[in-house]
């Protein structure tokens, strides 16, 4: 075995602190203190030991040993503890247990404020790049994030949501996703889970929320996915659906392609020439557009019609989200919804023929206005402020 002198070089050379012997016998508070010499053992003093796994105090050991712990950086110094930590045989457990040291994380390798730290570089970083600038593995900066984000969920305990948006991710290649679930006016995520996106995986938020709870959503954000209305529909029949502005424009713009395809279709010869190529000309919007496309479209809309009509309609269709009260978007949607009669639009009505409980983003209140979308990125960089 080397002794402490060769031991602290040797940590020195590749940028470590050492501290050799630490004890940690005390009645009460667990202070650190260095031992004069460093080949002094580190010697207990009187103390009673508590189990580790029930808490219940042990006036004896089962055996002891030296660990090293690491504890928060000094500058680009790594600071490792060298501790000695107890095993008791607990009546309670009926097991060999390690004793309860307040200052060590859940992994005992680590120091608790040495794992807050990593929690909060896992805030603004990746976990690749967390573990590359403390030099751990990537495994033990997912545990140490995994064990903050249970303590936190614990302590937060079931939220009570009144505007929830709902909303999927992708976590792998293949068409693999989970739901993401926020509370709008807390702006958090609050439940992630599920298989897939159906229906009965859209249940499972609705019953980890239980039925009291699910009784004081007033308004649920979605996408027009058909499983999360109809198990919306089924566990809260209470709350008005609002339909994100994302999704409807999209929406309008895939009618929109489609009374194109139809008039190319229709057309023959000489007349297909202005509609052929001018897919993303219609689908762009107007200020994004260059001269050349902004002439095309000018062009295009005079030569037909009926894609003019498609046209304005869908141009228009943007001013529902400028009002502030409902009762104008309702009246502006009526308005807008009653010119497509003897207008020809096949996928523009099929769109309207909706369910009476469909509902578009012209909510008023600011929590719901442009913030349906649950926020996703958090859930893999851990973006999110605390519960």
């Amino acid at each position: 075995m080397l002794d402490g002198t060769s031991i602290e070089a040797k940590s020195a050379a590749v940028g470590y602190l050492f501290v050799p012997r630490v004890s940690t016998g005390t009645n009460s508070a667990r202070d650190f203190r260095r031992s004069e010499g460093a080949r002094d053992r580190p010697q207990a003093a009187l103390k009673k030991t508590a189990c580790g796994c029930c808490g219940r105090i042990q006036m004896g050991w089962y055996d002891r040993k030296v660990r090293r712990v690491r504890d928060l950086s000094r500058g680009d110094t790594r600071i490792f503890l060298e501790l000695e930590v107890r095993r008791v045989d607990c009546r309670c457990c009926g097991s060999v247990k390690r004793e309860r040291l307040d200052f060590l994380a859940d992994n005992p390798l680590y120091t608790k404020r040495f794992a807050d730290f990593v929690d909060r570089r896992c805030r603004g970083a990746t976990i690749k790049e967390v573990a590359e600038e403390l030099a751990l593995d990537w495994h033990t900066v997912k545990a140490l994030d995994t064990q903050y984000m249970q303590a936190q969920l614990k302590r937060a305990g079931t939220p009570g949501p009144q505007v929830i948006g709902v909303d999927e991710i992708s976590i792998r290649k293949g068409h693999s996703y989970r739901i993401v679930v926020s509370d709008l006016v807390r702006g958090r995520p609050i439940w992630f889970g599920g298989e897939d996106r159906s229906e009965a995986s859209m249940s499972r938020f609705y019953a980890w929320l239980g039925k009291r709870k699910s009784s004081r959503i007033r308004l649920a954000v979605m996408d027009m996915w058909k499983p999360f209305r109809l198990a919306t529909n089924a566990h809260a029949p209470q709350a008005a659906i609002l339909f994100d502005k994302f999704h409807v424009i999209r929406h309008l713009g895939e009618a929109l392609d489609a009374v194109r395809k139809s008039e190319y279709a229709r057309l023959q010869g000489r007349e297909r020439r202005y509609i052929k190529g001018q897919k993303y000309t219609l689908l762009s919007r107007k200020a994004n557009l260059t001269l050349e496309g902004k002439k095309a479209l000018k062009m295009l809309l005079a030569a037909n019609k009926r894609l003019n009509t498609a046209y304005v309609l869908k141009e228009s269709f943007g001013q529902l989200w400028s009002y502030e009260r409902e009762g104008w978007a309702r009246r502006f949607f009526e308005n807008w919804r009653a010119s497509l009669k003897w207008q020809r639009l096949a996928p523009y009505e099929k769109l309207i023929r909706a369910p009476t409980r469909r509902s578009l983003d012209a909510d008023p209140r600011p929590q719901a206005r442009g913030r349906s979308r649950p926020c996703t990125r958090c859930w893999r960089r851990r973006a999110c402020p605390s519960p």
